[in-house]
């Protein structure tokens, strides 16, 4: 039998047909840029106030050193599983099959968070097309998640190359209209310096700490560029790029884009924390008002772009995790004619639905359930990142490739993550804030009772995961799923 080398390995998905600005548009995508100014900044400004500019920056340094620990595996092997390969590979299967759930509860819940953006700014396209001053009654707005999620799913059972296209159009398009609001901001103010921000005006320690949180909830979905690992081009070189070229890029823009934002709220009526269409105000500030319409269609734009991507990197963790049987081998089958997990899609589409639905359904705001719902998937983002971190000086040390910068780096971004983390929990938010912290919590706990019936019951669970780690050691996929 002929064996493939990992370069090689396609795992039945269609093999290294992404060109690396392909690759880069899925990270971008899962990041969604746009959902930040939209949304984000408001929120980290009510906590950093002058400060979110470099609350912003802050997080981009935390977050490149976590893509570092991330390309240490990234340049050295390729598979669908992203972190859940890379941690196998330097930890063990255990925590392997750990960062898989988590990255599950993570991909899924974002795509579940953006679907309510999606329906948001859809909405909102809606009021101003037919003059409603009103929002749509809650079915509509189910039916807005629904065909976000419908769209996606079909998309991403169809063909990566299209997914990988459609996503990067939409995001550049979207990208493209915030720029010209910057830009339109920054003439508008003379291109002065707003030296309040830049001296940091009443930001601590603390308001750091929780603008930080926020501000690391605009990145998230930064490294799934590592889930193409079958389907990009030359990937050890091509997805190591994505990983840090989409965080320096996006991240670049976050920090322009929040200086521009608090110093164009600056005098204005209503403060920036309180706006619900921030970008569209600061149109109109700039003399562009008829551009509203345009940055709502590039928000519906961005957020399906995102929707798309998280429910591709969900469903390929899914994919690897069936083949590895943690789940039902069907899941690890790709569609014979479009080379696609299809079923693996098909459950990270229903999965990312549901959630999204209900409680629209229920009235919840949409606002509330992409902060509910997203921090939830948050807490799965930072806690992956964690145990990246962890495994990367693990790996490289077992390899005999360990330097003393490859520890410090680590552990920087260790620290800077735990603060997070810990700024997430710390203070315990009041209800219904607590509410995605106990999500978290029970499908960990959920994932931790799967894991114990499968230790007992399928122990081949973990020898396969344990021959997913040699192959990739190794060089040589492994012969194929278990059943």
């Amino acid at each position: 039998m002929t064996v493939e080398s990992p370069l090689n390995a396609s795992y039945g998905l269609r093999h290294q047909v992404l060109s690396p600005l392909e690759t880069l548009g899925q990270s971008v995508a899962n990041i969604a840029p746009t959902a930040t100014p939209t949304v984000v900044i408001p929120l980290v400004f009510a906590a950093a106030g002058a400060g979110t500019w470099f609350a912003y920056l802050f997080a981009l340094v935390g977050v490149l050193l976590v893509s570092y620990s991330i390309n240490q595996f990234a340049r050295r092997s390729a598979s669908p599983g992203s972190l859940y390969s890379y941690i196998a590979t330097g930890l063990g299967p255990n925590w392997g099959f750990a960062a898989g759930w988590t990255l599950l509860i993570a991909y899924i819940g974002c795509a579940s968070s953006v679907t309510s953006g999606f329906a948001n700014y859809a909405n909102v396209f809606v009021k101003d097309v037919f003059h409603l001053d009103h929002d749509l009654a809650a079915p509509l707005l189910v039916g807005l998640i629904l065909i976000s999620v419908v769209g996606a799913w079909f998309v991403a059972w169809k063909d990566i190359k299209l997914s990988a296209r459609l996503t990067l159009g939409l995001e550049l398009t979207s990208v493209a209209f915030i720029l010209v609001v910057v830009v339109a901001t920054l003439i508008r103010g003379g291109f002065h310096l707003d030296w309040s921000q830049l001296r940091l005006e009443g930001l601590t320690l603390d308001s750091l700490r929780l603008g930080l949180v926020l501000a690391i909830f605009s990145f998230t979905g930064f490294e799934s560029a590592a889930t193409l690992g079958a389907e990009s081009r030359e990937p050890l070189r091509t997805i190591p790029r994505a990983v840090w070229q989409s965080a320096l890029l996006v991240g670049v823009l976050f920090v322009i884009a929040s200086y521009t934002q608090v110093a164009g709220f600056s005098g204005n009526e209503v403060t920036l924390d309180k706006s619900d269409a921030p970008l569209q105000v600061l149109a109109s500030r700039a003399g562009i008002g008829f551009f509203g319409i345009v940055i709502t269609i590039g928000a519906i734009f961005s957020f399906f772009a995102c929707v798309l991507a998280s429910i591709n990197a969900g469903a390929r963790i899914l994919f690897l995790l069936g083949r590895h049987g943690v789940f039902h081998s069907s899941v690890g089958k790709a569609h014979e004619t479009n080379a696609t997990p299809h079923v693996a899609v098909t459950i990270a589409a229903v999965l990312a639905f549901v959630p999204a639905a209900v409680l629209a359904a229920r009235g919840n705001g949409l606002f509330d359930i992409y902060g509910w719902v997203g921090t939830t998937a948050t807490l799965g983002f930072i806690v992956a990142y964690i145990a990246v971190s962890v495994a990367a000086p693990v790996y490289l040390y077992h390899r005999k490739e360990l330097k003393a910068h490859h520890v410090v780096i680590s552990g920087i971004g260790i620290l800077f993550l735990v603060t997070a983390l810990v700024g997430a929990v710390s203070p315990w938010p009041d209800a219904p804030g607590d509410l995605p912290i106990y999500a978290f919590l029970a499908l960990l706990a959920l994932g931790g009772v799967w894991g114990v019936v499968l230790h007992f019951r399928a122990p081949k669970v973990r020898g396969a995961i344990g021959d997913h780690v040699i192959a990739l050691q190794a060089g040589v996929p492994e012969a194929g799923g278990a059943s």
